[in-house]
């Protein structure tokens, strides 16, 4: 067994762990650390995978800014148990519905995997990771969903900002 194959086994022991405690903490606070670590663990497999620039750029937002505004806002929250609103059946049965379409969705990834490393066996291997690769694949192959997540982003922000507006 390889130093890459302990460490693999390593940091993914780590995330499922980290995941787990997200799940299981009683506090929020708790909570959001325990995510760091998963954000660190994803890291280590990026750099594992040789993709340096992913590595970075996940520790940077999502450990960094992110999880910093997710402290802010669970801080500046009052979460009682009493002041929890009680969901009703159709906000149940959404979540369901809405948890079941990602199920299907993460299946045909899976099954669609083979194909994606047939198309992975033909490039270059030391050129996978990098900025130059990663820039010239999604501005030429992967253009179309990048704009369409672009447009996704700017409604969601709407969206927050229109939730966040006092009447």
């Amino acid at each position: 067994m390889g130093v890459t194959q302990i460490l693999f086994w390593f940091l993914s022991a780590l995330a499922i762990f980290s995941a787990v405690m997200v799940l299981v903490s009683k506090s929020p606070v708790h909570s959001v650390l325990w995510l760091i670590a998963v954000f660190f663990a994803i890291s280590g497999h990026y750099i594992l995978l040789n993709a340096q620039f992913l590595a970075i750029v996940n520790i940077i937002v999502y450990a960094g800014a992110i999880m910093v505004l997710f402290l802010f806002v669970i801080m500046l929250m009052n979460l009682n148990k009493e002041t929890e609103p009680q969901k009703n059946l159709w906000m149940k049965l959404t979540g369901v519905v809405s948890g079941g379409c990602l199920l299907i969705v993460l299946i045909s990834l899976v099954r669609q995997a083979t194909e994606i490393k047939d198309k992975i066996a033909l490039t270059n291997k030391g050129d996978i990771g990098l900025i130059k690769v990663l820039g010239k694949t999604l501005f030429s192959g992967y253009i179309v969903p990048f704009e369409i997540s672009s447009v996704l982003f700017l409604s969601a922000m709407i969206g927050a900002v229109v939730i966040g507006k006092k009447d």
